[in-house]
């Protein structure tokens, strides 16, 4: 068993030796052959395995001239601070994984500070993805913070919450709220957020350097719906009400104004802020997204964008 164990670690090595020459090196694949003693397609096939294997993870730096333009026409539309598109696939328009490996660069760019900074963040898909990108890092002097709660109701652990992944990717301090999305009445929200755990991170939350946030639609194909926090019912309730997105769970309307009444009064979330002085990065991409993502840049509840081309272009159209 141990000699088939050290066969494979040294299989992953030459892959990694291999996938460090042609990514990072710049060498061919004849040149790695030759510097690790194997044959063209035995290179060919380790370079691959560093790929497979995730030993290394490609991003593209080379600026995509029609990109940098709608980044341009999308910060001056919107007044953003920050705003990265990312090339789409014509086959998968509403794929995210370009936004993904964006979304990971931003988030190592703040990682990296040597100064200690408060970073929050919500939950969904998009953001999960965001996560997995990310390469280990060890930054003990960040804290990462939970915009929202981390439970069901029954009390079981939501499917796509990202603060303690994240953390431990990049060895950070994390603070998860401890808390149901949605609160059983008004009042038990009062009582729970006046718990210690719970005040101490919501002020955490007013203090933070950054902010990224996954944004929803709020159709037929709710995030909320679709996990199980909303009902058919709710979703109606909110589209009469003008609703078009949500972002950790308070839902908005065409102005990005939060509606007010229905399930928003039971939203465990910190409150969505306006017009931060500090960035707050949204992170979705994809045709069912563009109302929502409009309206939270028109009501200024974000001031940054991670998306990509085809969802900048249907951004522009209105």
């Amino acid at each position: 068993m141990s000699s088939k164990i050290d066969s494979e670690n040294s299989r992953l090595d030459d892959a990694a030796r291999a996938g460090w020459l042609y990514y990072v090196a710049g060498n061919t694949q004849d040149e790695i052959a030759r510097k690790l003693g194997v044959s063209r397609q035995s290179a060919q096939r380790l370079v691959s395995l560093a790929v497979s294997e995730r030993l290394v993870k490609v991003r593209l730096d080379h600026p995509i001239a029609h990109c940098m333009e709608l980044s341009a026409r999308l910060k001056d539309a919107f007044d953003l601070k920050i705003c990265e598109i990312v090339p789409s696939d014509p086959d998968a328009p509403s794929s995210i994984i370009g936004t993904a490996h964006a979304g990971a660069a931003e988030m190592e760019r703040h990682l990296k500070s040597r100064h200690p900074k408060i970073i929050a963040i919500g939950t969904g898909r998009a953001l999960r993805a965001c996560v997995e990108q990310l390469s280990p890092m060890d930054c003990p002097q960040h804290s990462i913070v939970s915009l929202l709660g981390n439970m069901m109701s029954d009390g079981s652990a939501t499917a796509y919450n990202v603060v303690i992944r994240m953390a431990e990717r990049v060895n950070a301090k994390h603070y998860p709220m401890p808390l149901p999305v949605y609160a059983r009445s008004e009042e038990e929200k009062r009582i729970l957020h006046n718990q210690e755990p719970v005040h101490n991170i919501l002020e955490l939350i007013r203090q933070a350097d950054v902010t990224f946030v996954g944004i929803g639609n709020m159709d037929a194909t709710a995030p909320l719906l679709v996990d199980g926090f909303l009902t058919r019912d709710d979703i109606r309730a909110f589209d009469r009400a003008g609703a078009a997105g949500e972002i950790t769970s308070w839902v908005y309307d065409r102005q990005g104004r939060v509606i007010e009444g229905l399930s928003n009064d039971r939203v465990n979330s910190a409150p969505l802020v306006v017009d931060s002085p500090n960035p707050v990065i949204g992170i979705a991409a994809g045709e069912v997204k563009v109302k929502a993502i409009r309206a939270a840049m028109e009501g200024k509840l974000i001031n940054g964008l991670i998306t990509n081309e085809h969802t900048a272009e249907q951004l522009l159209k209105e």
